[in-house]
């Protein structure tokens, strides 16, 4: 509980983010330093933003430190000596993620950044800046947090590096790893240290890992997972370690974990329990300034522009996909504001001069989940299933649409706010079993185009993922179609699919693609899969089995491959041609190049392929295509080697890249 967060706090400016700042409010030094990966914003839908203000409601003195020059501890030193720890954490991305694509390539922005610019934090965030705070002022406790840490706490597979890697505390050199979202952690840790427990006291609390001495024995209740050594080159236990983690997640059960890597042993204390909707209320009842730092003069970021008139009513999903880490962080069990609350947020945004009248989203990972739990409380307590709806919903899930209708008709009638919009991702399976959700939804809550996930079309591909067969998506869009005709209007579904998840080869991705033709369906964006740590489905990747139900599961690995599976998906642009013939024909489907009815492509290449495939050519002719980040460490700049500290493109004259190296011979891989 957070009992003594006030409910409202008075409206103050941005936490101190420099020396000066912190000196402007006559303070000589700081309880905390959150370090953070991403530029400052104070709002709810970011991390630092929602920690500082909570320890700051607590009572704490906070600065931070965003996106600092890591290359040496100055940054580090500006507060001063922090009276109790640092907070780390690499942003609410893995940096990994934010910095490359699926094809491992640099990505050309970072959302969380100024103006997007590239650079501004280094890779695997976390391990850095934990360094850089313990170079920094010795014997200080290091707490480190965030997605990255969370979902690296223990041995994972890492996609970029193709290895497996220790858990992240290790190479950090941290005291401490909470994970989860850790409001809870981040209080209770500071209000331990400050009554001067050490950090070796705070091993006893939910939601932190830990290394223990190579001289310490682990708890004696703790499950011992398969070792490092063993994970790293035996897939098979790296299989086995997934499918105990993952059946240790409810909180309501878990066990404590126990994995050794040399003689030293990594703890993992079972995750926190469920925020309840009271210390919701308190979290987002913070008067945040809702708005970047000042120090930023008007630069763009992002991120924040998608999100600033949003409103986050829940956290967490039983959805369980396989591909999604929000279970891992977040939780299987819905917590939710009260409708009170979100009313409340919603009047403020209202009453703001600056507010466009539009709310962007009022959701949080899912859409309509909102106040939706378990039915028999004494069941839950012993669930070990990792999704409450697949293979089918479960009977005891609790699905009522009600709250969730009276919520939005509520948030509509508020002065100020002229259109409230879902963006949120709807849960299609739960959606049609309230016909007068889909009535509101449709009437109401979309701008004329809704986005869905139905991920694949091919059913051994859905079960991997653990998403409902097509043909629930086929119904659902035949009934939010029915709903919008009811309101008067013409829309549509727009749906996200995902190529190269393991499971899928060319004939399953020929298939998707079949099906997009039949319903007219030529979708704008294509999602690669990126196996991020911890997922199940990154293990199936890595290893070639569903670690759980122990089957061989197909890969797409090559470069090639993965190419051919993200181009059928857009079969019907021309600068594809060539690769999608390339599949085809690969895969025995010549059936489908020519003027058939279900033919994808035609027989002869339109020119517009051929001249995509010419300046493809030309381009990698030119000169090396892939971006490289600066190596601080050997004194070169912050930011993409021999440009002026920006991606390529954004914001230049020319979409030409900058040739600025020697020419390899032979050139490289076009994108």
């Amino acid at each position: 509980m957070l009992p003594d967060l006030p409910l409202v706090t008075p409206e103050r400016p941005h936490l101190p983010a420099s020396g000066a700042e912190m000196e402007a409010r006559g303070w000589d030094a700081v309880d905390v330093v959150f370090v953070t990966g991403d530029a400052y914003v104070d709002h709810p839908a970011f991390a630092m933003g929602i920690l500082g203000r909570v320890l700051e409601a607590a009572g704490f003195r906070v600065a931070i430190l965003s996106q600092p020059d890591w290359r040496s501890a100055d940054a580090w030193r500006q507060f001063g000596r922090p009276r109790l720890f640092f907070g780390i954490s690499a942003g609410n991305m893995d940096s990994m993620i934010n910095h490359y694509t699926a094809n491992k390539k640099v990505r050309n922005d970072d959302a969380y950044s100024p103006d997007g610019q590239i650079g501004l934090r280094p890779d695997r965030a976390t391990v850095p800046y934990s360094q850089r705070a313990r170079e920094a002022f010795p014997g200080v406790p290091v707490i480190a947090g965030g997605v990255e840490a969370s979902l690296r706490r223990l041995a994972h597979y890492d996609y970029w590096s193709d290895t497996v890697r220790r858990a992240i505390m290790l190479d950090a050199k941290a005291d401490l790893v909470v994970f989860g979202m850790g409001e809870h952690q981040i209080v209770e840790i500071a209000r331990r240290l400050a009554a001067g427990e050490s950090v070796k006291d705070l091993r006893d609390m939910r939601g932190v890992a830990y290394a223990l001495g190579a001289s310490e024995s682990p708890p004696d209740d703790a499950i011992v997972l398969p070792s490092y050594e063993e994970v790293k080159t035996d897939k098979r236990k790296f299989a086995q370690a997934t499918r105990i983690i993952h059946h240790e997640t409810n909180p309501l059960n878990a066990k404590r974990l126990v994995q050794y890597h040399d003689r030293q042993a990594v703890v993992c204390n079972p995750p926190p329990m469920p925020v309840s909707s009271e210390d919701m209320d308190r979290i987002y009842g913070i008067s945040y300034t809702r708005l970047p730092h000042p120090m930023y003069r008007g630069r763009r970021i992002p991120a924040y522009e998608v999100v600033k008139h949003s409103v986050t009513i829940m956290r967490g999903c039983f959805g369980g996909c396989t591909f999604c880490s929000i279970t891992a962080h977040q939780g299987r069990i819905i917590q939710s504001r009260s409708r009170e609350s979100i009313l409340a947020e919603l009047r403020r945004m209202g009453k703001d001069p600056e507010f466009s009248g539009t709310v962007s989203d009022i959701g949080g990972p899912t859409a309509n989940m909102y106040q939706m739990r378990c039915t028999r409380p004494e069941v839950e307590a012993k669930c070990k299933r990792l999704s409450c709806v697949h293979p089918k919903v479960c009977k005891l899930l609790g699905t009522d649409h009600g709250p969730l209708i009276d919520l939005m008709r509520e948030s509509r009638e508020i002065p100020g706010v002229d259109r409230v919009l879902v963006a949120s991702g709807i849960r299609m399976d739960l959606a049609q079993e309230s016909p007068e959700y889909l009535d509101e939804l449709a009437r109401h809550h979309v701008g004329g185009h809704l986005k869905v996930a139905p991920e694949h079309t091919d059913p051994d591909v859905l079960r991997r993922m653990k998403k409902p067969e097509v043909d629930n998506f086929e119904s659902f869009a035949r009934a939010f179609k029915d709903a919008s005709a009811r309101a008067g209007k013409k829309q549509y579904v727009v749906p996200y699919f995902i190529a190269s998840h393991p499971g899928s080869d060319l004939d399953a991705m020929i298939d998707l693609a079949l099906f997009l033709k039949r319903n007219g369906h030529r979708p704008d964006q294509v999602q690669d899969f990126i196996p991020a740590p911890f997922d199940i489905a990154t293990c199936m990747y890595y290893t070639g089995i569903d670690p759980i139900s122990g089957e061989e599961v197909q890969v797409a690995r090559g470069l090639r491959d993965r190419k051919m599976q993200r181009a059928l998906m857009q079969f019907f642009k021309p600068e594809n041609y060539f690769l999608v013939r390339e599949a085809l024909l690969k895969a025995g489907r010549g059936d489908l190049i020519g003027n058939g009815c279900d033919a994808l492509i035609p027989a002869q290449p339109p020119r517009q392929a051929i001249e995509a495939r010419r300046r493809e050519a030309n381009g990698t002719a030119e000169g090396d295509h892939y971006h490289s980040i600066a190596n601080p460490a050997k004194g070169e700049p912050i930011g993409e080697r021999g440009l002026p500290n920006r991606g390529y493109r954004p914001g230049r004259k020319s979409a030409r890249r900058q040739n600025n190296k020697p020419k390899r011979n032979g050139g490289g891989l076009g994108r």
